[in-house]
């Protein structure tokens, strides 16, 4: 006969009992990663130009503990999860994920790449991109997308490039407005940031799927959801149309939307912190065309340098091919 097995008594302190008492953090460090978390919510909010009320429209928190949130004073719970996590000797991300738990070879590449210089990082994801996009670089370069913020100039000098390399010209709202018969202030206000990520993502799919040559003007906050943004590098030449926040401003408004000019101070305050949030992410692209100051001709002449497709940089097995051409 076993003897029964009884669980050995350990003194842990009640996880629930702390968390009711526990009104903050109890270390410096809980602190700090508190306010890195809240820091988070408020670039991932800026870069998708979301105001608080609305990511609390969308995720039914809140405006009150969104503000502490990204204060730094979110609920204690995280850092309970945090705490979890640790024991587990997992990164956090693996216990938040819908979809079943990643494999280990997931893990170990994440934590690989994690540990990489941002100049190396950069590398890799465009090692990763080419050898395993399964997109070959001839068709990617048939392709091209315009990036930047509203206001730069992508659907004027989108449709001048088109016409000029007599290809089709691509409006991505306006394939998302067709696809769902609703406009887009409509699909914002029945279904939200998420549902319009959605439909963006799926329209963009449809695109790459119908066209092989094209020139693409894209929505400005695309870059900000990165399966979406993944997907656009890793299909389409990309330029960035880039411009100072004074251009897009007086540019937006210089269309007939006047919303701007209501709160100015606010509306620039708030246009240059979603620039900033999304620079790095518009620096992606594999080119840039600086819009500010010029005349429309000649940041057309720009762009169209930018997408020439004999000055593009050529691929390793394009100049191996080349040279074994020569060496015949």
């Amino acid at each position: 006969m076993h003897e029964p097995l009884h669980p050995v008594p350990v003194d842990l302190p009640d996880i629930f009992s702390a968390a009711a008492s526990a009104a903050v953090p109890d270390t410096a460090a809980e602190v700090a990663y508190l306010q890195r978390l809240g820091e988070r919510v408020r670039q991932a909010r800026a870069r998708r130009g979301m105001t608080r009320r609305i990511l609390s429209r969308d995720s039914r928190v809140s405006e009150r503990y969104l503000a502490q949130l990204e204060s730094g004073h979110g609920n204690i719970s995280i850092l309970l999860l945090r705490q979890i996590a640790q024991a587990l000797d997992l990164p956090m991300h693996a216990l938040l994920l819908d979809a079943a738990g990643p494999s280990e070879e997931l893990l170990r590449t994440t934590e690989y790449l994690r540990q990489l210089p941002a100049d190396k990082l950069l590398r890799a994801q465009e090692v990763l991109r080419r050898e395993f996009s399964g997109v070959d670089s001839e068709t990617r370069r048939q392709r091209i997308a315009l990036i930047g913020l509203r206001g730069a100039g992508k659907s004027t000098l989108g449709g001048m490039l088109a016409k000029a390399l007599a290809v089709p010209f691509i409006e991505l709202d306006r394939v998302i407005e067709q696809h769902s018969g609703l406009g887009l202030s409509v699909i914002f206000d029945l279904y939200g940031q998420s549902g319009f990520r959605r439909l963006e993502r799926e329209c963009l799919e449809m695109v790459l799927k119908q066209q092989s040559h094209f020139v693409l003007a894209t929505g400005g906050s695309l870059v900000s959801e990165t399966a979406t943004f993944e997907q656009l590098l890793s299909n389409c030449f990309t330029i960035w149309l880039r411009a100072t926040p004074e251009d897009h401003m007086q540019r937006v408004i210089a269309q007939g939307d006047t919303r701007p000019m209501s709160e100015n101070r606010e509306a620039m305050s708030e246009l240059k912190s979603i620039l900033a949030g999304r620079e790095p992410l518009y620096r992606r692209a594999d080119a840039t065309v600086d819009t500010s100051g010029k005349l429309l001709q000649a940041a057309f002449e720009n762009l169209l340098r930018a997408a020439d497709r004999e000055s593009w940089p050529k691929t390793k097995s394009e100049i191996t091919s080349s040279e074994e051409r020569g060496g015949k």
